[in-house]
């Protein structure tokens, strides 16, 4: 298991609210909510992130974010611009920092049509107002948060279909601004970060292989074909799924398709610092995304009704480490 550092908290959107859940480390099967939040009437929730403390949720909806208290009580609201006539293919996504300070959110403006090119925006938790603002020479539909465990920077990868994907991050200055660094990547995905913090993963756009990097400069220290794991590269893919279960043993997705045309999918078990392999978690559902790491040792599944479901890890033998050629 990882040492203890930052409370697990999970969002996920159910019946029409957003409900909140704090990993317990001795509580496994289906999880109750620890704080759960009605969107105002009429909103279509796109993401979601809660505070540190819960006492507040923040959600994007396809032309604002809005930020309440568990009362339900908008405690700041921003509008994007003008409402985009577009219903598809541009979906904001947001976060919550660390210390709960700010909040973190991208706009996929090129998209909704609102512009040339997307924009990353960092505003005050309190108040709503924009600290700091990146343009960005993007044109994605959507993109994914991942706040670092450790020194609270916060990592953005956004897709642009099949053009690729970019990957930043952006660290909060003591001036009460940000800084952004660019990733020199149009090829790779961002899938997680490790819960202590040293490393992170990425699946090639094209999904080839699944690498391992060094946070923060990106430096690669692993990296796995679809032919290390013992399938076709012909027949089979990486999935861009998957993700860190402890600091030392990552899930990376591996898919295809059959001689009988029988889609088929498998979780295999890396040891992220020898790129040995370690087994494989056993399929417990028809989605290869359903499976969501938690980096303490366990991960999620979906329930009935749109539960999420806890499942601990057990080891098991592990195999050769990978050796290119």
């Amino acid at each position: 298991m990882t040492p203890e550092g930052p409370r697990k908290l999970i969002t996920r959107r159910r019946q029409g609210r957003i409900h909140a859940y704090v990993v317990d480390r001795e509580v496994f099967g289906e999880l109750e909510p620890a704080a759960v939040f009605r969107p105002r009437p009429g909103d279509e929730v796109v993401d979601a992130a809660v505070w540190p403390d819960l006492g507040r949720v923040v959600y994007t909806t396809l032309n604002g974010v809005v930020c309440l208290g568990r009362d339900g009580v908008p405690v700041w609201t921003t509008d994007f611009g003008p409402p985009s006539g577009r219903q598809y293919g541009h979906r904001p996504s947001c976060a919550v920092s660390l210390d709960g300070r700010t909040v973190w959110v991208y706009r996929p403006d090129a998209m909704a049509g609102r512009g040339d090119a997307d924009a990353w925006l960092v505003h005050d938790a309190e108040s709503g107002a924009i600290v700091a603002r990146r343009e960005l020479a993007t044109a994605g539909h959507g993109a994914g948060h991942h706040v670092h465990p450790a020194d609270g920077s916060v990592y953005l990868d956004i897709g642009e279909g099949q053009d690729g994907a970019v990957v930043l991050r952006g660290a909060a200055t003591a001036g009460g601004g940000a800084e952004f660094v660019t990733y020199p990547w149009s090829d790779r995905c961002l899938i997680d970060l490790a819960p202590d913090g040293e490393q992170f993963m990425t699946v090639d756009h094209g999904q080839g292989d699944v690498a391992f990097h060094r946070h923060p400069d990106g430096e690669v220290l692993v990296t796995l074909p679809v032919e290390a794991f013992g399938h076709d590269p012909e027949a089979s893919f990486v999935e861009w799924s998957g993700g860190y279960l402890t600091a030392d043993l990552a899930v990376v997705t591996l898919a295809g398709e059959g001689e009988d045309e029988e889609e088929w999918f498998r979780h295999h078990l890396v040891d992220v610092r020898t790129g040995r392999l370690r087994g494989e978690i056993p399929a417990e559902s028809t989605d290869p995304y359903a499976l969501v790491p938690l980096g303490d040792g366990s991960w999620l599944t979906g329930g009935q009704d749109g539960a999420s479901v806890r499942h601990a890890y057990a080891p098991a033998p592990s195999g050769p480490p990978y050796a290119e050629g």
